[in-house]
């Protein structure tokens, strides 16, 4: 699953970006980027590989393979997709706009501008297809599965209001629309598995869960009451049992996507049938009584747990993953660090700083910041030359390669 927090282009931070089954960190900045493997994250943060290149604002890293694709400020309408073991280019192409966002899976890769989509083969980088005239999408705000099965692509449908669009990316054709928000979205990401979507729009109190096949709500989650906060990353847990925020407050939460009791509750046994119905006559009666906002936010999913960083209005992204068979929230931040939190057990329990490492520092493989008590045109993609060498089919099979296996012991 793939993560993006695309800097500003004059705010001197960094640029993060986890790949798609959080195994590895990718972090540009004005200096070139780096590719950090999350395997001993624990204890240290091993670098893979650096690149010292032109200023990087968006880097793309494929699964664990070798291929990264990137756009610099040098060039922002230019797309180049690297094999960086071998430090090579395998192809490059150029658009008719600046590039927002780039998202990549084992079957597409999709290049977002402001106002269309396109998306390319990853086998032989040719266009196969071009949603025009969307949206304006400033922001390059969009979200490809990371699965082959349930390959979609979610990009906004309106600019008023909270409208999801879900294209499958394999068979080119719209799968369905879902009016997730009254407000415009501002954060949108599928689960592992591609089979559900979560939402946030940008009064930020509400997080929904949507199934991608069609379009019915799953879960909704309220993050706060007292403010509207601007979220900027949504990411389900590997394990798909909890679902991670991060907004421009320092809060960050986490929610504990139950979907046995989900499912009790929408198929009763026979023996809880009378009382089933019983609840929900009551739960409807005392509902009606209240105004539709209080019945709404009784009904709402709270967060499991939460963490406070040391200040707001950082931008960060947020991911859940099983390294070394236990659960860790990794929080990494535009102001350029790491931090690894550990996830309590039961609700309500605190997630606790096990390192805090600052991605900043390219002189070590691993620094390992002490613990703090307050840290808490036509527009017409336009394709190079492939050079020669290894075929681009061969270099996207490197996820399954030994050599790419070793990186995380290296």
């Amino acid at each position: 699953m793939s993560l993006l927090g695309r800097t500003d282009d004059d705010s001197g931070d960094v640029f993060v970006n986890f790949n798609q089954n959080i195994t590895s960190l990718s972090v540009a900045s004005k200096s070139g980027y780096s590719l950090f493997s999350l395997s001993s994250v624990d204890s240290s943060l091993d670098k893979i590989y650096h690149c010292p290149s032109d200023e990087v604002f968006i880097i793309e890293r494929l699964f664990e393979s070798s291929l990264v694709a990137i756009v610099s400020l040098k060039a922002p309408r230019k797309l180049k997709v690297c094999h960086f073991k071998r430090q090579s280019e395998i192809c490059n192409y150029s658009y008719s706009n600046t590039i927002l966002a780039v998202k990549l899976n084992r079957e597409r890769l999709v290049v977002c501008l402001e106002e269309s989509l396109y998306i390319h083969n990853i086998q032989d980088m040719k266009v196969v297809h071009n949603i025009r005239d969307t949206p304006s999408n400033p922001t390059g705000l969009c979200a490809l599965s990371s699965s082959s099965e349930h390959c979609y692509l979610a990009y906004p449908g309106s600019v008023h209001s909270g409208e999801v669009q879900i294209f499958d990316a394999i068979n080119l054709h719209a799968k369905t629309m879902i009016l997730a928000h009254d407000s415009p979205l501002a954060a949108i990401a599928f689960s592992p598995s591609g089979t559900e979507l979560a939402t946030a729009s940008e009064k930020g109190t509400v997080i929904r869960v949507f199934s991608s096949l069609d379009g019915t709500k799953l879960f909704e989650l309220r993050r706060g009451l007292k403010r509207c906060v601007s979220i900027v990353s949504l990411s389900f847990s590997t394990c798909m049992d909890y679902l991670v925020s991060s907004s421009n407050t320092e809060t960050v939460h986490i929610f504990k996507l139950d979907r046995s009791l989900a499912e009790n509750e929408t198929k009763p046994s026979n023996d809880d049938w009378m009382g089933f119905q019983f609840f929900r006559y009551l739960s409807k009666t005392v509902s009606s009584y209240l105004p539709t906002q209080v019945a709404n936010v009784f009904s709402q999913g709270r967060a499991f747990t939460s963490v406070a960083l040391p200040e707001a209005g950082v931008r960060r992204i947020c991911a859940i993953a099983t390294i070394q068979k236990t659960l860790r929230l990794l929080v990494a931040s535009q102001d350029g660090y790491l931090y690894v939190y550990s996830i309590p057990s039961i609700e309500g329990g605190e997630c606790q700083l096990i390192k805090k490492h600052d991605l900043r520092n390219s002189d070590n493989f691993s620094v390992d910041v002490k613990d703090s008590p307050k840290d808490g045109g036509s527009g017409d993609a336009k394709p190079a030359t492939l050079p020669s060498g290894p075929s681009y089919a061969d270099t996207l099979k490197g996820d399954k390669t030994t050599e790419d296996t070793k990186e995380k012991t290296s």
